[in-house]
């Protein structure tokens, strides 16, 4: 089975894919850049991170680091998650999308306000749902993401899209007929629908679960 990812893997999934025998191409579809001296003020107490880029970009920027001390965090991702907790901030929950994590905060934490770190490519989840239950979020915009366009040239079994923006620098150039699309969650496999009926989506946001949908799909088309 002939892939593409969307993105460029990281070594021990690159291993993975290659030792269940799939052929592999990997072009990254999208860049970040991190916002030079984001408008920030002040920050509450209680943060959001929706992705790595948006922590990433917070470590990068000390003016924001220092602002974050001792805060709760909130974000979607055990890998965005781990790398809070790795540079020393409390994270109190997991979600595994943006969607999941706003009904959870609006259940939970009605009088909190949050800061949002985030891009200024982004799903509108919790600045909807948030506010509808009286409650503030403060959106700092610290990274941008740019879409790469790419012509390929080859047919692929498959495709790996990881994120919404990935989906739509791929379908600048490209287009997805006879090719599966394998979805890291619910809010990219929304982007693929528009293109194409023909998808899958992990049953969590891994790189472990996005294996498992593709094994899965060949063992349903084997049969």
């Amino acid at each position: 089975m002939r892939l593409l990812s969307t993105r460029i893997l990281s070594q021990d999934f690159r291993d993975r894919l290659l030792m269940h025998q799939f052929s592999l191409v990997e072009q990254s579809f999208i860049k970040i850049s991190f916002v030079a001296n984001p408008r920030i003020d002040g920050v509450f107490d209680s943060l959001i991170f929706t992705s790595q880029n948006g922590v990433n970009a917070v470590l990068s920027t000390p003016k924001i680091l220092k602002m974050i001390e001792g805060k709760t965090a909130y974000c979607v991702g055990k890998k965005t998650a781990a790398l809070l907790i790795k540079n020393g901030q409390k994270v109190a929950k997991i979600a595994q999308n943006s969607l999941e994590l706003a009904h959870f905060l609006a259940k939970n934490y009605q009088n909190e306000s949050f800061s949002y770190f985030c891009g200024k490519l982004r799903t509108p989840d919790l600045e909807e749902i948030l506010p509808a239950h009286g409650m503030s979020i403060q959106p700092i915009e610290v990274y941008a993401t740019h879409l790469q366009d790419h012509s390929l040239k080859g047919h692929f079994d498959g495709i790996l899209f990881f994120s919404p923006s990935g989906v739509r620098a791929y379908a600048q150039s490209n287009g997805f007929e006879n090719s599966h699309s394998f979805c890291l969650g619910n809010s990219t496999a929304k982007e693929v629908a528009l293109h194409t009926s023909h998808y899958t989506i992990a049953n969590e946001p891994s790189e472990s679960q996005l294996l498992l949908s593709l094994k899965n799909h060949i063992t349903l088309h084997e049969e």
